[in-house]
């Protein structure tokens, strides 16, 4: 009996603009090589999350272009999805793993499809206990909510914690993070640890809990019913129209008291909720910083633009369109092994390759066959 051939796996250097993590480190090939896969990472690929080609070498890859990578790949890695013109050397059945945005790129997974390519979006991995490994989501955002409080407290032009000294006390900052998903939750932990007096909210009023174990003030509407529980998938719902209202005069309230806001709100599918209006902005004190998480997606703030510091009415406004590749060594680590971990988790060893079960494999899968096949896309 012929021992199977490992699998080919072809790690690219990512082309989106400002996009610079990766999605292998040499911690990751050496796993995968012991797996029993051969690793050929895009000269350069590493380079911008302070990783060498020399490095890739050492823990067994293989360096070269990526015309010549791609040639006899098995399964594509990206951060981001990669430009179908670049992956017209691949064979047909060939994996695409990476973050697809099927959504909003959904030309790209019709080429991916037409392309024979069966791409798996890392975004669509469910929110289920033995998946908590693979959710590059949650990965992502954990690092993105604490680098929206260091970024907001960097362009604040004040101290975050109270300091007393001989000559007079400083205030401590007032935070105030709106969404406590896990973005919020790190934002909250990360401005607690700076000083800061943090306050946060969320329609889900499972969170409450969550918000006062990490020391921090939860503001939540009393009058109306919000979310019970964790909402779908962990993620919060559209809310009713009272709700929304009475969330509105709540945050209108709070929010002209404090110096940072975070906010983090995003719907699946969807546009980013609207969470401050302009009216509201108004209301806060000169200085005040309000970072938005979901700039990319349209952003939780009104005036917000991605990528730059925008004041209106005396307050900052910003929100990076990538805020995980402004931490891109952390972010890569991190999205590497959540990558290992989805490989690891169904390796066949007979066959020498993944093999993915129903449950995980259906919610992940975009095309297949030729055919766009994920029920999210087809609904």
């Amino acid at each position: 009996m012929t021992e199977p051939q490992g699998q080919r796996i072809a790690v690219l250097k990512e082309r989106a603009s400002g996009e610079t993590r990766v999605s292998a480190t040499p911690e990751t090939v050496k796993k995968l090589v012991a797996l029993g896969a051969a690793v050929s990472v895009e000269s350069g690929a590493g380079l911008s999350a302070s990783i060498s080609d020399e490095d890739y070498r050492a823990a067994g890859a293989d360096l070269g272009t990526a015309e010549a990578l791609l040639a006899g790949a098995d399964i594509v890695f990206g951060v981001q999805g990669p430009d179908p013109a670049l992956l017209s050397g691949v064979k047909p059945g060939a994996w695409v793993v990476a973050t697809l945005d099927p959504f909003g790129q959904r030309e790209r997974v019709d080429a991916y499809a037409a392309a024979g390519l069966e791409a798996l979006a890392m975004e669509f991995m469910p929110r289920i206990t033995r998946a908590q490994s693979m959710d590059v989501l949650s990965s992502q955002s954990n690092l993105a909510g604490y680098k929206a409080v260091i970024a907001a407290a960097d362009t604040y032009g004040r101290a975050f914690p109270m300091m007393m000294t001989a000559a007079g006390t400083v205030s401590a900052a007032k935070c105030f993070v709106m969404g406590v998903g896990v973005a919020g939750l790190q934002a909250i932990a990360t401005a607690r640890r700076l000083g800061a007096q943090v306050s946060a909210t969320d329609v889900r009023s499972a969170t409450k809990e969550q918000i006062q174990s990490l020391g921090a003030k939860p503001i939540f509407v009393e009058n109306v019913a919000g979310i019970e529980g964790e909402g779908s998938g962990g993620y919060a719902t559209e809310m009713s129209e009272e709700y929304q209202k009475a969330q509105a005069e709540l945050v209108s309230s709070h929010i002209a008291k404090q110096d940072i806001v975070i906010t983090t709100a995003l719907i699946p599918g969807r546009a980013a909720p609207r969470l401050i209006s302009d009216a509201q902005i108004a209301t806060m004190k000169p200085g005040s910083v309000i970072f938005d998480l979901a700039a990319p997606q349209g952003g939780n703030v009104e005036g917000c633009v991605a990528d730059q510091v925008v004041e209106r009415h005396g307050v900052k406004i910003m929100g990076f369109s990538n805020t995980p590749a402004h931490l891109p060594a952390d972010t890569s680590a991190l999205y590497a092994r959540n990558l290992f971990n989805f490989l690891s988790a169904f390796w066949d060893k007979e066959q020498g390759k993944p093999v993915l079960d129903e449950e995980i494999g259906d919610a992940v899968r975009l095309t297949q066959g030729g055919k766009v096949v994920n029920a999210r896309l087809l609904g």
